[in-house]
């Protein structure tokens, strides 16, 4: 049976590959554009960045006689800061990394991008800038301007429906050939299925960080996930929460309460992960965070802890000068110091991750006795016995359903 000529590519390709892409790459190529596959599903799978995967594949494509001198890759991003991950190659810079916030700059961005043409249509978008005029995208002009002379758009459609893509920009003055487009029809196919999993598993890990905290989603990815697995952890434990908050809010609508404690808890959190600490639970307006020792004995926990909540009670006092909330704003923290189960309570199905046991009970109740005592900081025996200054004793005081009256301090005052 005679065969036909394989036909030749065209110069705006479609978005799907149909298996004529690879009749039209050269004989002696062909076995290299394999390898280029292998590599992708291998170790570039498997390399611990993203950038690095981007920078193989243009030092790869470049090998097989694709004149590529940029590439870029555009990842939709699961994640409550931003919407999306762009990561830039060029042949003198290297890999460098942009996030886009959410919000309608990166919408604006967008809509005057390539992207929302090949997202719309479905198909690969080849510009020659030659004959594009400046304002077709708002790329365009920076392009020119970095000598580019053909950009190429390709639309990657993961199964989870959400849009992402990758670009390639040459200098070279014939710009991408015929067999240039075949051989990247004949590699994207691997190159969207190899994004694909490292995107999922970066949607993966970012949204059990953004719900559970750093540790605990290392624990969960790690296997612990059977309900009672649990490890004890000695840590210093930090309870806060909002004076007055069901008042405040009386008047407020639900969206305005969500922003206040949005504003409020950016007073609190950063702090706290800036020490080293572990926020575990919001809960309403208060939240539990840890700082796990690193069991030198030298006290570095409950250090950190402390100044954590110094720098929280501060940040708030600065909020409240510059307005930011619709009422003064005033915060209770208590520091406790002991053990913890750390792990999966639940049932069936559902689990939560936390800490539970005797010291979180006595930190909770601790937290109670600010209002008592109309002081903001209140700190157990247990943890002021790890810290290297000298806190101000308050006297001993009972908890609910703690057995024996707990010492409670508060921080030196300047001067005291």
């Amino acid at each position: 049976m005679r065969r036909s000529a394989p036909p030749t590519p065209p110069q705006h390709p479609t978005a799907e590959a149909d298996g004529s892409e690879a009749g039209a790459i050269p004989i002696g190529l062909f076995r290299a554009c394999v390898a280029l596959r292998d590599w992708l599903l291998s170790e570039g799978a498997r390399l611990p960045e993203s950038g690095d995967l981007l920078g193989g594949l243009a030092q790869r494509l470049n090998d097989l006689g694709i004149p590529v001198d940029r590439a870029t890759t555009a990842i939709d991003a699961l994640h409550s800061e931003y919407t999306g991950v762009g990561r830039f190659w060029t042949r003198e810079g290297g890999v460098t990394l942009r996030l886009f916030p959410h919000g309608e700059a990166s919408d604006r961005a967008l809509a005057e991008s390539p992207f929302a043409v090949v997202y719309a249509t479905g198909e690969w978008l080849l510009l020659d800038l030659d004959k594009t005029p400046d304002d077709r995208f708002g790329i365009v002009a920076e392009l020119k301007a970095a000598g580019y002379r053909h950009h190429l758009t390709i639309p990657i459609f993961f199964t989870n429906g959400t849009n992402n893509g990758v670009t390639f920009a040459t200098r070279s003055p014939a710009g991408f050939s015929a067999e240039n487009l075949a051989i990247l029809r004949f590699i994207v196919p691997t190159l969207s299925a190899v994004m694909e999993m490292r995107g999922l598993n970066t949607r993966l890990d970012q949204v059990l960080r953004i719900y559970v905290g750093d540790g605990p989603h290392h624990a969960i990815l790690s296997g612990s996930i059977r309900r009672g697995q649990v490890e004890r952890i000695r840590s210093a434990i930090l309870f806060a929460d909002m004076r007055s908050y069901t008042h405040l809010t009386a008047a407020l609508t639900p969206e305005a309460s969500v922003e206040l404690l949005n504003t409020y808890f950016d007073c609190l959190v950063p702090p706290i992960e800036s020490e080293g600490g572990e926020v575990l639970k919001y809960m309403g307006d208060g939240l539990l965070a840890i700082f796990r020792e690193t069991g030198d004995g030298l006290g570095g926990a409950a250090q950190s802890a402390l100044t954590a909540a110094q720098t929280a009670l501060r940040r708030l006092d600065e909020a409240n000068a510059a307005a930011r909330f619709p009422a003064r704003i005033s915060a209770g923290i208590a520091l406790h110091h002991g053990e913890a189960a750390y792990g999966n309570v639940g049932s069936g199905a559902r689990l939560d991750f936390t800490v539970i046991g005797r010291d979180v009970n006595l930190a909770s109740r601790l937290a109670k006795l600010n209002k008592q005592l109309g002081e903001p900081l209140l700190m157990s025996k247990p943890f002021v016995d790890f810290l290297w200054g000298d806190p101000e004793p308050l006297g001993s005081h009972p908890l609910d359903g703690i057995p024996e009256e707990i010492a409670i301090y508060r921080p030196a005052r300047p001067g005291g």
